[in-house]
């Protein structure tokens, strides 16, 4: 029998987490995350860590594990992970998104890089220390969550409203869309760490008219207004500001100080980053989505429509006012959807213990901290006063579209990406 290592129980883990189907569309009507959440209690109570499913509704499932530290003076470090994943349609897909494939050295499935990657990373890393009988110097809490790709009303929202004393004495935490590397042109491999994450502000915009006959003159249609309003709102140049996080990016990565006038032409020049980084040097407004309308010849009453604002940390009252603005008079919102901006500094033991980590098990790594253009469980989690990171540690091939990963077809994970990551996680828990 081959033996249990944190290498090969990743693989396994990440491979047995995706086949559970965990979909979430958002509605509450999907299979649910108590399959995934008994499973991973059984994994930890396999090494002794008593684990707790708290259900916020029918088989909405959070698990939450607590390892008591060998130092009880030390402030305790949460590693968290979601357990839901968004829908997917199999046909897209070169292997089915929920059989956990191996093929071509990676992990293939839905979950591969959103979320249930590190979801198995975090686990094989406590159970192989357990297994050994190294506990962590500070208390380390384990929080596997539902309903993040929703907005996490059913997960870690719910949670921090109804169980806030389950993270008493918490106050660092690290979670997912962070560390991993990202390859330059000189072969130089930065490790980006999430020390920022952008608003949400999913809005259902509203115009109401005059019904009546498409045939004859009318002059408040609420279509026409409604469309007038999106293309402005669509259109509109949102001006660039340079957050702490986004200079901080540009200084520790290339050793530049970044302006407003120069930051466009700076991301040009980034190659695969500039998608990611482009998106945080301002506000953005995209209509997804509008509906109107019931038969060519009638004139409808109502118009709506919905659209993904998100704001930069420091900037909701700005976006608001400015959205305003754009809609006009005769166009209402209201929110499907909204969440803060969040934003910390890369510095003190965690930032350190962090680089060091990855430094250990890639020599020449540079960890840099970067901005997320949407959002993670650190949004309700930062409610408690909790500091927190994107640090899910991955050394990735130069040439795989990572960040195309997310919610995209064929999601999938180098099985040597996996493997880093309990390396660096553990080396993590000694550092910090």
């Amino acid at each position: 029998m081959t033996a249990v290592t944190g290498e090969n129980d990743v693989v396994t883990l990440c491979q047995e987490l995706i086949r559970i189907d965990s979909t979430n569309a958002g509605d509450n009507r999907g299979p649910g995350e108590r399959e995934a959440a008994e499973y991973v209690a059984a994994k930890l109570d396999e090494v002794g860590i008593e684990a707790t499913i708290l259900e916020s509704d029918h088989k909405r499932a959070n698990v939450i594990a607590r390892i008591e530290g060998t130092n009880p003076g030390r402030e305790g470090l949460i590693l968290h992970g979601h357990l839901d994943v968004v829908p997917f349609r199999a046909e897209d897909w070169r292997h089915h998104p929920l059989s956990g494939e191996i093929a071509d050295g990676c992990v293939w499935g839905r979950g591969a890089v959103d979320m249930k990657d590190m979801d198995a990373m975090i686990l094989a890393t406590v159970r192989k220390r357990l297994r050994e009988g190294r506990r962590p110097e500070r208390d380390v809490l384990l929080i596997f969550t539902a309903d993040e790709e929703a907005g996490g009303s059913y997960g870690a929202q719910w949670l921090v409203d109804k169980h806030p004393h389950l993270f008493e004495g918490a106050t660092e935490a690290i979670g997912e869309v962070g560390g991993f590397s990202v390859t330059l042109a000189d072969d130089k491999r930065l490790y980006l760490i999430e020390a920022a994450e952008k608003g949400i502000a999913w809005m259902k915009l509203t115009a109401t008219g005059r019904a009546g006959h498409g045939s004859m003159l009318n002059h408040e249609n609420a279509i026409t207004e409604l469309s007038e309003a999106l293309a402005r709102l669509g259109r509109y140049e949102w001006p660039i500001r340079i957050t702490p996080t986004v200079s901080s990016f540009f200084k520790e990565a290339f050793d530049i100080e970044i302006e407003a006038e120069s930051a466009e032409a700076a991301v040009a020049k980034l190659g695969p980053l500039a998608r990611m980084i482009g998106a945080t040097l301002r506000n953005t407004t995209n209509p997804t989505m509008l509906e109107s309308g019931y038969k060519a010849n009638v004139i409808p009453q109502t118009a709506t429509a919905r659209v993904d604002g998100r704001f930069l940390p420091g900037q909701e009252e700005e976006f608001f006012q400015t959205v305003d603005e754009l809609l006009g008079p005769n166009v209402t919102r209201e929110f499907d959807y909204h969440d803060i901006a969040v934003e910390t500094s890369f510095d003190g033991r965690l930032v350190k213990a962090m680089a060091d980590a990855l430094e250990h098990e890639d020599p020449g790594a540079k960890a840099v901290p970067y901005m997320l253009s949407g959002g993670t469980d650190l949004k309700a989690f930062s409610r408690l006063g909790i500091r927190g990171f994107g640090f899910a540690p991955l050394k990735l091939p130069a040439d795989l579209d990572f960040s195309g990963m997310f919610h995209g077809v064929d999601e999938r994970v180098p099985v040597d990406s996996l493997q880093f990551g309990v390396r660096v996680l553990d080396r993590f828990l000694d550092f910090s």
